[in-house]
């Protein structure tokens, strides 16, 4: 078969709706804005840079993200809930073993998402432009995580010390995260993990 020519390549993209091009050039962007904050840091992450990892004009990036700032919140934000949406899929009839769901918590806290959030948490900490937007995207994704753990976790907000108990699980795992930022904390992770499983055994009954 001979090479697609540049006129068959436009007709192809033709037949596409122009609502699922800019559905599917937005979805690049914002996958290529999280690895780039989670490799290059917030000073290393421009909207050129992104544009040109998702392989679409910088003026295709500011049509869907007209500021740098709205790029990269929407990015976090985004992969927080693909990432929502896989734990939910990990546990399709609900609670669990809670020694398997503190893991699969726990696993939320490493790899490039954690890494590109934490990047944009201390640039907001000195950008006073960001820090709202990050602030509030923080709030809206830790509630989220918060409820798929009770929901997983089979536990009764009402009783006294659920709800402190839920969140220092996710607070631990956020630390647990940091560590591994380091070095390979695996062993230890595994050991805490068992240790948060008991707990939340005595506290939820």
């Amino acid at each position: 078969m001979g090479a697609v020519t540049t006129d068959q390549r436009e007709e192809r993209a033709e037949r596409v709706p122009k609502q699922d091009r800019s559905r599917a050039t937005r979805q690049r962007l914002l996958e290529a804005a999280v690895a780039c904050l989670a490799e290059h840091g917030w000073a290393g992450s421009t909207v050129t840079v992104v544009a040109e990892r998702a392989g679409v004009s910088r003026g295709a990036a500011q049509h869907h993200f007209p500021t740098r700032e709205d790029l990269f919140t929407a990015a976090v934000e985004y992969v927080a809930e693909e990432r929502s949406t896989a734990l939910r899929a990990l546990f399709p009839q609900g609670a669990a073993d809670r020694r398997v769901v503190v893991a699969a918590l726990v696993d939320l806290y490493t790899g490039p998402l954690f890494r590109a959030a934490l990047h944009l948490w201390v640039a907001a900490s000195n950008e006073d432009q960001l820090r709202p937007r990050v602030t509030e995207l923080e709030s809206h994704v830790g509630r989220e995580t918060h409820r798929i753990a009770i929901d997983l976790l089979n536990a009764d907000e009402s009783r006294p010390g659920v709800r402190e108990t839920v969140q220092g699980l996710l607070d631990m795992a956020r630390g647990l995260g940091l560590a591994n930022l380091l070095t390979d904390d695996t062993g230890r992770r595994e050991r805490v993990v068992g240790q948060w499983a008991e707990i939340l055994d005595g506290v939820l009954g």
